[in-house]
């Protein structure tokens, strides 16, 4: 008979053989788990290396479920939405996984696609890549309604009443200097107007509006330095209002050698007693907004059609209530920094550049010569140098 005492020492043999093996054989196992994830992981990053648009799975790949993370959510919300989706049957393994895989923390707030033959390892990895994104270009000199046009043509989904009153009033965006100087004028519908930096931008397809106005006030933010504002008080101005003159330059003006040229004239015309800014830029953003097209050359009818309108710097002393478009970097410096001149009209030339003049006359010989030129399919001859100006009825 086995004593007491060696079935004991049989039993811890037992046990410790036991718990060496299971040891032995989770360490195998996971192992193994870990280099086919590394596997699996390798070959998801191959397929966006390799795919035009940088995502493994995309709207049109079959299969494929839209999952929207919101911001700030963390692991367990994320499995609960995966759950709600159908994509995964156990939020307490996804979870589990998360920490286990170290993707706490790192996942991706906005528009992913996966599918659900996927591992729960290979979706954590989809959903810490860069989400499904657009690429939107904004030109220089766009309004803000254009801007929201060119949003929806990109692919984004957004609510435009949200959107549409943030820019209305910009209260949710008063930590960027540049905002709490905007001047709440008669007439200013759009106070974001103007602000919204024209450049090349990537947007998730279903980014919400405040993420679409700060990716837009980030970049314009970062464009106007201390120096920008140190120059605006120089001249007598608030950066709200040097952003309204780039504004009317980016609009009257194609040719960026000539910008600072056209911000003289309008200078020399702020300074001045008894003048006005005269331009046609300003009346052909009314009438835009009517949904109207803008003339080269004004008649004195478009001008009196908004005898009434603050944005009618014809009738109008000084600026307009606010920007008419979204002045790009050229503008803007031309507007701070203008060339010294004492030009006080420009006309357009029809070929996208002005012609400048320091009188009355000079100006009105300006419109009659360029005006019939266009009119006639004529250019004019290179010997001929006319003194330089904007538009017909236009002075400015």
């Amino acid at each position: 008979m086995i004593s007491r005492h060696i079935t004991r020492t049989l039993a811890i043999i037992v046990a410790i053989f036991i718990l060496i093996s299971c040891t032995a054989a989770g360490f195998y196992f996971g192992l193994n788990y870990v280099l086919s994830q590394n596997d699996r992981f390798e070959k998801l990053a191959q397929q966006i290396s390799d795919s035009t648009d940088g995502e493994a799975i995309h709207a049109g790949t079959p299969g494929a479920v839209e999952m929207i993370i919101p911001r700030a959510a963390d692991t367990q919300q994320i499995a609960d939405l995966l759950v709600k989706k159908k994509i995964i049957k156990n939020p307490f393994m996804f979870t589990l996984l998360s920490k286990f895989n170290g993707f706490d923390g790192a996942y991706q707030a906005g528009t992913h696609f996966v599918t659900r033959t996927m591992s729960y390892d290979e979706i954590m990895y989809i959903l810490t890549t860069r989400p499904n994104a657009v690429r939107v270009t904004i030109p220089e000199g766009l309004t803000y309604k254009e801007i929201k046009e060119k949003l929806r043509a990109g692919g984004l989904n957004f609510d435009e009443s949200l959107l549409d009153g943030m820019v209305r009033n910009p209260r949710l965006f008063l930590d960027y200097e540049f905002v709490t100087e905007i001047e709440k004028n008669d007439g200013r519908i759009w106070q974001l107007q103007g602000y919204l930096f024209p450049d090349t931008y990537e947007f998730d397809v279903n980014a919400d509006e405040e993420t679409i106005l700060r990716t837009f006030l980030n970049n314009m933010n970062s464009k106007l330095t201390e120096d920008n504002y140190l120059k605006a008080s120089r001249n007598g101005m608030t950066m709200d209002q040097v952003m309204t003159l780039a504004a009317i330059i980016q609009n009257e003006c194609s040719d960026i050698e000539e910008m600072r040229t056209v911000s003289s004239v309008f200078h020399n015309r702020l300074n001045a007693t008894g003048w006005t800014l005269s331009s046609c830029a300003t009346v052909n953003y009314l009438l835009k907004e009517d949904g109207d097209e803008g003339k080269l050359w004004l008649s004195n009818a478009d001008i009196y059609r908004y005898q009434s309108n603050p944005y009618n710097t014809y009738l109008f002393d000084g600026l307009p209530p606010g920007p008419i478009c979204s002045p790009g970097t050229y503008a803007i410096m031309a507007a701070l920094y203008p060339l010294e001149s004492e030009y006080m009209f420009f006309s357009a030339k029809g070929d996208g550049t002005n012609v400048f003049a320091v009188t009355q006359e000079q100006h009105e010989a300006n419109i009659a010569l360029y005006q019939s030129l266009y009119e006639t399919g004529q250019t004019l001859p290179s010997e001929t140098e006319p003194s330089e100006t904007d538009d017909e009825t236009d002075e400015g």
